[in-house]
């Protein structure tokens, strides 16, 4: 049920980013309309292990770009 879940999350984010030059956690969070922080870090765990985003900090905060 939870590996369902993240690669539903995980379709989600990719959604957000795709089609722009990246967004912070709290950006993809907000578009995505995902309410938990854990839930929004699953499908970003997701999408990280599969190498389809890539992860780096700006101003302090996580930046998320897809490759």
């Amino acid at each position: 049920m939870l590996k369902e879940k993240a690669g539903v999350l995980a379709g989600q984010i990719w959604e957000v980013l795709n089609g722009n030059e990246g967004k912070t956690q709290k950006e993809i969070k907000k578009a995505a309309k995902i309410k938990a922080d854990k839930d929004l870090f699953l499908g970003l765990g997701w999408l990280l292990r599969e190498d389809k985003i890539e992860a780096s900090e700006k101003n302090g905060e996580l930046f998320f770009v897809l490759k």
